[in-house]
């Protein structure tokens, strides 16, 4: 079984992910670095070039070969659960994991990125915590329904936020997969 991060961009997907592989041994696939590596370009050399939907058909290409994978940590970009056939490919065998923060703690994270807005384009043109709230709205309701676990980044360390996604997922992937869509756990 997958674990699978999901969250929008600032979340702490790519720092938790490394840190939740590290702790569990098992290799790691961020799909915004995969599509790098297949394109050979960025997301914002893809983005200027052929738009934001040259972008999610990468992105979908990457996905469907994560699809095949098993027993591995996976962080998603922000937007990849928006697009319903990449939760189907995935969903059989993963438990979604979202790492959630609020507009403003994310707007702070991306301030302080290394190469922050210089890495991904706007989606809105809005300056950043006005698109930040704008798309977050837009994104909540299906980063709601598609997790399995939901855990507050803010405030804490990428280690700390591991151990609580590791602790939360003791249970065996029978019990995910029984439970996927019904029940969701939510970690404060």
């Amino acid at each position: 079984m997958n674990i699978i991060l999901i969250g929008y961009r600032g979340s702490g997907k790519t720092s938790v992910g490394r840190e939740l592989a590290r702790l569990l041994d098992r290799p790691l696939f961020d799909s915004d670095r995969m599509v790098f590596a297949k394109m050979g370009r960025t997301v914002r050399e893809i983005v200027e070039a052929g738009g934001w939907p040259a972008f999610r058909e990468a992105e979908k290409s990457v996905i469907a070969e994560l699809a095949a994978l098993d027993h591995a940590v996976i962080s998603l970009g922000g937007g990849a659960v928006m697009d319903s056939e990449n939760i189907s490919v995935l969903e059989d065998r993963g438990t979604f994991v979202w790492l959630k923060a609020d507009a403003r703690t994310l707007a702070d994270r991306m301030k302080s990125e290394q190469n922050g807005n210089g890495q991904r384009p706007s989606l809105t043109g809005a300056g950043t915590l006005e698109e930040i709230e704008r798309v977050l709205a837009e994104r909540l309701p299906v980063y709601k329904a598609v997790a399995d676990l939901a855990v507050d980044t803010a405030g804490k360390f990428p280690a700390d936020i591991a151990a609580e996604i590791a602790a939360a997922l003791v249970e065996g992937p029978e019990e995910h997969r029984a439970r996927k869509g019904r029940r969701k756990r939510h970690v404060r």
